[in-house]
């Protein structure tokens, strides 16, 4: 007998809700129920519950009482003896990985957005049952939860082991674009929305599949029997093409993206752009993940606590060294060529030097405070906190390169740390005894020096010991001034001003519109209108003084800026004979 049922259908594609039928056959005499507050992989409170509406209670024909306990948790007072039916509806319209999404081209949702916990059941089975969307026969459902009875559509019933499996799976629905392939034995559905007439179908499933086996042959090896240790039987990418967006998030054997659709590859179009080998970049991310986070884990998010923020300080670590080895893979798997694999390291490492935040927090700490600082980002945030992914995969590179000097890898660390840890929880003491156990030395330096203080990394010593050229590169006017700006339709927006920058020195402050400025001395001075910061040097000349004519709350101020000589960044390019010893072959 199904003792939990959740029944999901399109309600109102134009109102944008879903309505949900819960069915609890075993309930308590007091049933508690409760909506997610957050959803695992992305470290922040979104308060779903700020869209579920029409909460009601029937066992039989008798309405049985609903009592709002907080803001996502509710009691129902019941007969223990009979089957408790709630009903309910959930609005639709966060067109993101993370929530719900309803209209007449597209549905999606996460089960942390629609499905209400059943408190004291969470281990039991759960079963789905997604309904068919009435006046759209081309629509289609696709999820990764283990379908029962389905039909050809994929509507039907599905079935979890449990509340955490049935909300790790999200679903989609319309008529998307669909195909599949097998990676070292494992079947890999790919489905896309959005996606323009011209779209390659078949290149982007030919080059995930290349990831998808790199990947789990990075992990189990290039036996026959690769593919039968991996932690999923099956596994589902669900991309979201849209005008504008970015992004991805990782499940038990699935993932949602969202990219831009221009970044998907066209049909007679053998070149890769930029942004396809961004995508591609965040097909690795998010495949990896299915290792390195949804199996191995922090030990802090060994059971999920649904109703609060679940805090650890080893995101540097599941995030971090999960953005050092998406770019590698693609280097391993033949995606990108060594150029193009450099300049991404050297776009990274550009990234973190320019955050003086680095210097305020350490990587630990920032993975710590993801809830309160990486997730509700502002104008300060780079002065006051650093990325544990940038920054988290510098550190794997630079752990990477001194073990390569001890003639061992963060390769061999990953893996023996899914061997140490039996793909489960694991705490920063498993990754520092598996770096002994392969050295016969203490790291705990080096991941204090790295992980604990706000020095500077050793990128430079590293880098160079492995014959990596590092030259000077030219710096934009931004980074020179250390501004952060918006420059749409001809007017400079400031978004940031960097801590110690000329710009903070001048006294500009985010907010303000940079409109002119003034050059030369008193009584000679020429004035311009700015429309793009590029435009500076060729509007200063040989001049280094000027003076800012901004508007800040409708005021015209004239602020004196100093213009700093020519920055240089870092352009990093690999030895001729980098075939033995570097990370990216």
């Amino acid at each position: 007998m199904t003792h939990l049922l959740y029944t999901v259908e399109a309600a109102d594609l134009h109102a944008h809700l879903f309505r949900v039928t819960l069915t609890i056959t075993q309930p308590q005499s007091t049933q508690t129920v409760s909506l997610p507050v957050w959803i695992p992989g992305s470290y922040l409170v979104r308060e779903f519950a700020k869209n579920l509406q029409h909460l009601t209670a029937k066992q039989g024909r008798r309405t049985v009482t609903v009592a709002q306990r907080d803001k996502c948790t509710w009691d129902i007072t019941c007969k223990a003896d009979q089957p408790l039916v709630l009903s309910y509806e959930v609005y639709a319209f966060d067109n993101s990985v993370r929530t719900a999404w309803l209209d007449n081209q597209r549905g999606f949702f996460n089960g942390t957005s629609l499905c209400l916990r059943v408190h004291g059941q969470e281990h039991a089975p759960h079963h789905l049952q997604l309904q068919a969307i009435q006046g759209q026969p081309e629509w289609q459902a696709a999820t990764g939860l283990m379908p029962v009875k389905t039909d050809k559509h994929g509507f039907g019933l599905y079935q979890a082991a449990n509340y955490d499996e049935l909300v790790d799976c999200p679903v989609e629905l319309g008529a998307f674009w669909s195909g599949s392939f097998v990676a070292c034995g494992i079947p890999h559905r790919f489905v896309v929305a959005g996606a323009l007439p011209s779209f390659d179908g078949d290149r982007l499933l030919a080059d995930t599949q290349k990831i998808c086996e790199t990947e789990i042959r990075f992990w189990h090896g290039t036996g026959k029997q690769a593919g039968s240790k991996a932690p999923h039987k099956n596994y589902l990418f669900m991309l979201n093409a849209v005008h504008d967006g970015y992004g991805g998030l990782e499940h038990k054997n699935s993932t949602a993206l969202i990219c831009n659709r221009a970044d998907l590859p066209r049909q007679a179009s053998p070149r890769t752009n930029e942004g396809y080998t961004t995508l591609l970049g965040l097909i690795s991310h998010e495949y990896f993940h299915a290792w390195n986070v949804k199996q191995l884990r922090p030990d802090a998010l060994a059971r999920y606590d649904y109703s609060q923020e679940n805090y650890t300080p080893l995101l540097w670590f599941f995030e971090g060294f999960t953005s050092y080895y998406d770019d590698i893979l693609l280097r391993r798997a033949g995606l990108i060529d060594d150029a193009t694999y450099i300049k991404l390291l050297g776009k990274t490492i550009a990234q973190v030097q320019q955050t003086p935040g680095r210097h305020v927090q350490t990587v630990a700490q920032a993975s710590f405070d993801a809830w309160v600082k990486y997730y509700r980002q502002d104008e300060n945030t780079p002065n006051a906190t650093v990325s544990y992914y940038t920054k988290g995969s510098l550190v794997a590179l630079c752990l990477d390169l001194s073990l390569r000097k001890e003639n061992q890898t963060l390769d061999n660390v990953m893996r023996g740390l899914w061997k140490r840890c039996k793909g489960g929880p694991m705490r920063e003491q498993d990754l520092l005894d598996e770096l002994q156990a392969l050295t016969g030395r203490s790291w705990q330096p080096e991941i204090n020096a790295w992980v604990h203080s706000t020095q500077d990394l050793p990128l430079r010593e590293c880098l160079t010991a492995h014959g990596v050229t590092i030259e000077a590169d030219i710096s934009s006017m931004a980074q020179r001034l250390g501004l952060r700006v918006s420059e749409v339709g001809g007017s400079v927006q400031i978004k940031g001003v960097l801590r110690g920058s000329a710009a903070e020195t001048a006294g500009l402050a985010p907010g303000d519109e940079w409109l002119g400025l003034d050059v030369g001395a008193k009584g000679q001075s020429t004035s311009w209108r700015l429309n793009k910061l590029d435009d500076l040097p060729a509007l200063l000349g040989k001049a280094h003084q000027l003076v800012a004519l901004v508007s800040r709350d409708k005021r015209l101020l004239r602020l004196p800026l100093k213009v700093p000589e020519q920055s240089s960044g870092w352009k990093l390019a690999l030895p001729s004979d980098h075939k033995t010893g570097w990370p990216g072959v």
